[in-house]
């Protein structure tokens, strides 16, 4: 599977007013690692930042007078995310941007390009709710080092939610064991190991509905074996351990 991690930097906070992309940063994984293969621009945005993204970015109207603008690096962005499943931190802000960008060269949406789009802000949500769930505390909570990033950089973003990303989804705390189990084999003993205690686990109970749903599929297939069916079977040696313990 073709991932690709991205993140963007604009001129302030609202597409539809004339704020344009000054930076995209795009981080390539495949099969859950990293390849490497990554994409980034610096984008002249022929328009100045507002005082606050300027203070979030650090990107001045001076650094990007001399680089490309979108309508140069638009058939490269759309090569390169060419039907991938995107991950991005608050999808709606960044496809916003890109749609409105691709809008204005006469283009079809950049969201047509590509795959399915996975937000992490709403996966994050769901998974810790009522807690902070910036990328900087996603990456806190993960212990996830993110002590370079002094200012927002669409690529140094990206390549930290690729990581926050696989921490969120197989409760991996770094791509370093990854890479370290690929070089050693997975027999090295100081391969780093991953802090239990330092994960917060959401368990979710079954409702009564899914307890419905799942006695009706065993019911089901009982009629199918016209007996009792296997799953079943599995669960009468603990309760006759349990019968057995009681009587004793």
């Amino acid at each position: 599977m073709r991932q690709i991690v991205l993140d963007t930097e604009t001129t302030g906070l609202n597409a539809r007013t004339g704020d344009r992309i000054i930076e995209i940063g795009c981080v390539e994984l495949v099969n859950r690692r990293l390849t490497g293969n990554n994409l980034h621009f610096y984008v002249n945005p022929e328009r100045d930042s507002d005082p606050g993204a300027l203070a979030v970015h650090g990107l001045t109207t001076e650094f990007l007078s001399d680089k490309p603008k979108f309508a140069e690096i638009a058939d490269a962005l759309r090569d390169f995310v060419q039907d991938a499943e995107l991950i991005i931190h608050n999808a709606p802000f960044d496809i916003g941007f890109l749609d409105a960008e691709f809008a204005l060269l006469g283009l079809p949406p950049f969201s047509q390009h590509c795959g399915e789009v996975i937000d992490t802000l709403v996966r994050a949500k769901s998974i810790f709710p009522g807690k902070r769930n910036s990328l900087d505390a996603l990456c806190d909570r993960f212990g996830i080092s993110n002590a370079h990033r002094t200012l927002h950089g669409a690529l140094l973003d990206s390549e930290l939610l690729a990581e926050v990303f696989l921490a969120m989804t197989r409760g991996q705390e770094s791509l370093v064991i990854d890479m370290m189990d690929e070089a050693s084999g997975g027999g090295d003993m100081h391969t780093p190991r991953v802090k239990l205690d330092a994960l917060e686990l959401v368990v979710l109970t079954a409702g009564s509905d899914e307890l419905a749903e799942h006695q009706a599929v065993l019911d089901g297939l009982d009629k199918a074996v016209k007996g009792t069916s296997v799953w079943r079977l599995a669960a009468v040696p603990e309760a006759s351990e349990g019968a057995d313990t009681q009587s004793a």
